[in-house]
């Protein structure tokens, strides 16, 4: 405790660090009263009836997750950071696919403004497609909370106000990533999701009392287990498979340069949250076409805790794992790049079969990272199956909410804990240096 306390003044005795801090939380504090705001010409009273009324779910009820509860309450900013990344998603993976984007991107630091222009260009296109899907929602969902007088300026002025949201979030979360502290974007989506935590614990908290001291006990072990699983993740956003790699030794004048030992870090979950996203993407589409996938059925592609559910949903992920670590790794590129650099690894040629090795160790390490993956997507609802939770309280067990929370809490964490070693201050953990998802390879 006193080693905890001594890390607190350290953190906050170092001036810039300070400030970080400082100006993320009053960035964080804006936005937090932004997803209470309604929007103009909807009774928020009579909302609030038809939300308690109406549970949403599929793909709108984990875009509802990640906006913080504003896609449920009608807020300005319903959609939140959501058009943005599918912006950024789609622009990376055109950058992968289209030779003349990827040649833009390697131009450095002119060519990722480029893409980050682009990027924010389609933005507004998303955004504003989103919003008028969204009054389609809103009008067959809580049309009763429409006020009626207002009804001919709706249109123009939802679309007008969700864009502008967006791209208002959007740019607080780049004003985090530039003055802040930690990656703007990633925060605001764990904000989004740890808006809802208090009123989910709260929930399960007065179900398991109305059972008595049994219900409490209950309550514990399912606390006892959500740490548990924090704790793989970790491990599983952390894990790496180390190839070690060699670099020839140089002599430049009388230097000697090179002949040190170091390795290539592979990650065990290279493709990170993408495949669990990819996932319910697609489940929800696949059920909306057959019939299946509205918010008032009971059919197994949108209850997360039927057994077809989750067998269908497991392999999806594990597909996409594959597929989508295929696309972001390129073992012929990181062959070239040793080569280039006169490194090699022990006992294997450079060039070609030096990417063939890089390829499959990773192909060997990213089945078991895939099965993991899969099976921290399924948790929410084998929790809410056997312990009979409330579903709120079930989406802080797994899946999409608990991975991306870890993963940001790491990254934030290496931040300050490179602050604190540049001042010569110790580091936040005695056994060594945090790794966050971005210290090994880089992802979205």
């Amino acid at each position: 405790m006193k080693k905890f306390i001594t890390t607190l003044k350290n953190i906050w005795s170092i001036e810039e660090l300070r400030n970080k801090i400082t100006f993320t939380l009053l960035l964080i504090f804006i936005y937090c009263i932004g997803i209470h705001i309604v929007l103009p010409g909807i009774n928020p009273n009579k909302l609030n009836e038809l939300t308690k009324a109406n549970n949403t779910g599929g793909l709108l009820g984990l875009l509802n997750t990640f906006v913080g509860g504003s896609f449920n309450r009608a807020s300005i900013f319903a959609l939140g950071i959501m058009p943005y990344i599918s912006a950024s998603i789609f622009m990376q993976l055109i950058t992968i696919l289209v030779p003349q984007f990827a040649k833009i991107q390697k131009e450095g630091e002119s060519g990722r403004k480029k893409i980050n222009q682009w990027t924010r260009y389609l933005t507004v296109g998303v955004t504003a497609f989103q919003a008028i899907a969204y009054i389609s929602f809103l009008k067959g969902t809580y049309g009763a909370a429409l006020v009626p007088a207002y009804e001919s300026f709706f249109w123009i002025s939802t679309v007008i106000t969700l864009t502008s949201g967006t791209l208002f979030v959007m740019w607080l979360g780049e004003k985090i990533t530039d003055k802040g502290l930690g990656n703007g974007t990633s925060i605001i989506i764990m904000i989004g999701i740890l808006a809802r935590f208090p009123q989910a614990i709260s929930e399960e908290f007065k179900s398991r009392i109305t059972m008595g001291a049994g219900g409490l006990l209950l309550m514990l072990i399912e606390i006892v287990f959500m740490i548990a699983i924090i704790m793989g993740l970790i491990m599983l956003v952390q894990g790496t498979r180390k190839v070690p790699v060699n670099y020839a030794k140089q002599l430049v004048g009388n230097r000697q340069l090179g002949g040190a030992r170091n390795f290539l870090p592979l990650k065990v979950n290279a493709a990170g949250v993408m495949p669990i996203i990819f996932a319910q993407a697609i489940l929800f589409f696949i059920g909306f076409i057959i019939g299946l996938g509205k918010s008032n059925t009971t059919g197994f592609l949108s209850d997360h805790t039927n057994v077809w559910y989750m067998v269908i949903y497991s392999v999806a992920v594990i597909a996409f794992t594959f597929l989508y670590t295929a696309l972001i790794f390129n073992p012929k590129q990181m062959a070239d790049e040793l080569k280039r650099n006169n490194g090699f690894i022990p006992g294997v040629k450079p060039g070609q079969p030096t990417a063939d090795y890089i390829g499959t160790i990773m192909d060997r390490i990213t089945l078991p990272g895939a099965i993991l993956l899969a099976l921290v997507g399924i948790l929410p609802g084998l929790f809410q199956l056997v312990f009979r939770m409330q579903q709120n309280f079930s989406t802080f067990f797994g899946g999409t909410s608990l991975l991306i929370m870890v993963g940001v809490v790491l990254d934030t964490l290496q931040q300050i804990e490179t602050q604190l070693l540049m001042r010569q201050y110790d580091g936040l953990m005695n056994s060594g240096r945090i790794q966050g998802r971005q210290a090994v390879t880089s992802g979205i």
